[in-house]
């Protein structure tokens, strides 16, 4: 049986993430949340949740010793697939500019910055329910077509430096990229725990990925 582990690092909607990967695991996988480096190193798929400022996000998994270098191993070493979660997501990025400039895992280049939206009605933080456009065909996202809608808490947003990296847009106020892919590796903004029956149908893709 294969085993997935959910990186525990004090950030994230971790229970919750944990019940809707056993959920959709139904008995297929073992799901580990766990901080030991050994544990991730040897993970056969790595799920980084996360929730809160970048800059906090990135120091707290940055002071669990091994745990950032036990994830490279696993993921950029050994292509094991890996799925970002919101600010787990986000912490792919080169960097983000969220209370100044603070570097991230770089695994896929570009920043993370404030959602700007051009209609004054579009409230930040953006929360609720959007619909996904231009998904991307892509073996993640089979069951994630244009016009699902999945489940928003955010204030900042991943833009990679190259858009062929975005696998799906979302509208709030102005576009910004709802999902990401380069490899082995995927992230979405959203999160799955949350967006019910499309969720479920995401995190089943992924623990079935063959990347």
């Amino acid at each position: 049986m294969q085993r997935v582990a959910l990186i525990d690092y004090g950030s994230g909607n971790l229970r919750s993430a944990e019940k809707a990967l056993v959920r959709a695991a139904d008995g297929k996988s073992e799901i580990v949340v766990t901080c030991d480096p050994e544990s991730v190193a040897a993970a056969d798929r790595v799920v980084l949740p996360g929730v809160g400022a970048f800059a906090a996000c990135m120091s707290a998994l940055e002071a669990r010793p091994g745990l950032v270098e036990a994830m490279t191993e696993a993921v950029r070493t050994r292509g094991a697939p890996f799925l970002g979660v919101c600010v787990g997501m986000q912490l792919m990025a080169t960097r983000g500019l969220e209370f100044g400039v603070t570097p991230g895992l770089d695994w896929i280049p570009g920043e993370v910055r404030r959602l700007e939206p051009a209609d004054p009605a579009a409230k930040i933080p953006h929360m609720g329910w959007n619909a996904l456009t231009d998904v991307a065909d892509h073996p993640l996202f089979a069951e994630l077509k244009d016009g699902r809608a999945v489940y928003f808490t955010h204030s900042f947003a991943f833009y990679p430096d190259d858009p062929a990296d975005v696998a799906a847009w979302a509208e709030h106020g102005g576009r910004f990229p709802a999902a990401v892919a380069r490899g082995n590796m995927a992230g979405v903004q959203f999160h799955p725990e949350k967006s019910q029956h499309s969720g479920l149908n995401l995190l089943a893709s992924f623990l079935e990925w063959r990347p």
